[in-house]
């Protein structure tokens, strides 16, 4: 559990604008208000085929201060699901649990709880007049009913201000929109930053790329195999916008459950300090990134082709990681740790997984290096297709944005139950790109998030676990880090683990638990990690 943050308000230097859709609904009777929300200024040019991730709110309105509760009520479709409030400093105690009903059977889901295992940048970015407090969000696949109910809990004595419901609807585009923030480097050598590129013919996800690739044990092998990976998009003629969408429909009351199962506790999170936010490269390193075909079976392995040079069976492993301090204000971004380096594992782009780059205002801020990989997972449901990966991604970067007013996706790269890598935050995958997934070391490190839960139940495959220690060798590699490696770190705010400035030394790839008071990535995950560093340090991508 985390612990109780400081309440200290923000700077709110920045400014983030959101558009609001004419007209809001009053729910008579269930004490909720519809907005609809979508993504900042849209490209021109939309095609009729595809449109882009949208957001929906519903305001949880009420007298009782310690708790709210919307019935059963009709919504326009959504996938994915949160909880937010107006002060991004406020933490949360307390519990919020959801329910849905499926789009495709009209059936109701059990309740959920959300997880506030969440915190903003401890930089400028996360002082923004736009960023709120937020749970995680949880995906539920296309839904068109929610019913919600939040209480306070702990030493909280009411729910926060301006409590609202954020259902996010990952749309169906066929490709980014705007203009490509990639840097130029990384993803799929197809991909052209236009939405218009098709994913490149190469190895399925999971697919061994050669022979002698190590592999993680078959203890962790899906009780049933995943689907296959995202079908290839037909090329678009033009770049499809972010559009502004209707007013949301006046949601109706539904009829009422008839069980009501018990609440179990969230996890608040702790308060935090915001330090300096770094500038942008000045250089640009190069590291060919193919892309795998997200149309193929996958199989169990890693996930990626052939590097370009040959690499040594057996690496030899390099000397532990010094300790560095918090990255200067004017960094250089650090290139390959050697000209003979091997070829990055393959990466889905940003333009091929659909990211709507209309909603990204912001540069990207680089590190000085990549000290740590932090391992995350998303929470939320492990019964998603591969085929569904673009889509979830679509709505956590939507999410991020919109709900919690933040200038990007905050994980570096997401990696799914098939194995296949996704590039997150823009800014080059062979960069240096500050993220916004561990508070407190977001100064150091890179994010890795796994799509799915793994603190109830749910087992890491063993083909992510592979593609979670080839991308950590690989990005820890560009840097000279070696993945079994220990490191030591400065704290830049208050995290529940570590207080400010307070040294902590950590593998060079961690859970995001051991810098920050949360249950993620997960129980099973975590077990994982000392294998995933142990095949980091044999991978064929180490450098």
């Amino acid at each position: 559990m985390s612990p109780r943050g400081i309440r200290a308000r923000r700077s709110r230097a920045s400014q983030r604008t959101m558009w609001l859709a004419v007209g809001v609904a009053v729910l008579a009777g269930t004490g909720a208000t519809a907005v609809s929300v979508t993504g900042g200024s849209g490209v021109t040019g939309a095609d009729d085929t595809s449109r882009p991730a949208r957001a929906h709110t519903l305001a949880l309105d009420g007298k009782d201060p310690k708790k709210r509760e919307l019935p059963r009520t009709d919504t326009q479709s959504f996938s994915l699901v949160g909880v937010s409030w107006e002060d991004g400093a406020d933490d949360f105690e307390g519990t919020a649990q959801i329910r849905t009903r499926s789009a495709d059977s009209g059936t109701w889901t059990d309740w959920r709880d959300l997880d506030f295992g969440i915190r903003a940048p401890e930089t400028e970015e996360g002082d923004a007049s736009a960023v709120r407090g937020a749970s995680e969000p949880l995906w539920v696949g296309p839904s068109d009913a929610v019913e919600a109910r939040v209480v306070a809990g702990g030493e909280e004595t009411a729910v926060p201000d301006a409590l609202r419901l954020d259902m996010i609807d990952p749309g169906d585009e066929k490709g980014g929109t705007g203009q490509d923030r990639s840097g130029g480097k990384g993803g799929s050598a197809n991909g052209n930053g236009n939405g218009k590129g098709k994913p490149s013919a190469g190895p399925a996800a999971g697919e061994s790329a050669t022979a002698s690739a190590p592999t993680v044990g078959g203890d962790a092998e899906p009780t049933t195999a995943p689907e296959q990976s995202a079908e290839p998009a037909p090329e678009p003629t033009d770049a499809p916008a972010a559009e502004q969408p209707t007013p949301s429909d006046d949601p109706t009351p539904s009829e009422q459950p008839t069980q009501e199962p018990t609440a179990d506790a969230g996890a608040p999170a702790p308060s935090e300090e915001p330090a300096s936010e770094p500038a942008g490269p000045s250089e640009e390193p190069t590291a060919p990134t193919p892309s795998p075909d997200p149309t193929q079976e996958p199989t169990e392995g890693p996930a990626g082709p052939a590097p370009s040079e040959e690499p040594t069976a057996e690496p030899t492993a390099a000397p532990a990681t010094e300790p560095t301090t918090e990255p200067s204000a004017q960094p250089e971004p650090t290139g390959s740790a050697s000209p003979s380096a091997p070829a990055a594992p393959a990466i889905v782009s940003r333009a091929e997984w659909g990211a709507d780059e209309s909603l990204v205002t912001d540069p990207p801020s680089y590190l000085d290096k990549v000290d740590a990989v932090f391992v995350h997972h998303t929470a939320g449901t492990n019964d998603y297709d591969c085929a569904e990966s673009p889509a979830v991604i679509r709505a956590i970067l939507t999410y991020h944005v919109q709900t919690n007013g933040w200038s990007d996706t905050g994980y570096n790269f997401f990696v799914d139950k098939c194995g296949t890598v996704f590039e997150g935050r823009a800014g080059g995958v062979d960069k240096p790109v500050r993220g916004a997934h561990t508070y407190g070391f977001n100064g150091y490190s890179s994010g890795v998030s796994l799509l799915g839960d793994y603190e109830n139940g749910g087992t890491p495959t063993a083909a992510a676990q592979q593609a979670i220690a080839d991308l950590s060798a690989w990005k820890l590699g560009l840097h000279g880090v070696d993945p079994e490696a220990k490191v030591t770190l400065t704290a830049a705010g208050d995290t529940g683990v570590y207080r400010t400035g307070e040294q902590a030394t950590l593998d060079t790839i961690s859970g995001h638990r051991d810098g920050y008071a949360t249950l993620c990535p997960g129980a099973t995950l975590y077990a994982a990690l000392p294998e995933i560093r142990r095949t980091a340090g044999i991978s064929m991508y180490a450098h």
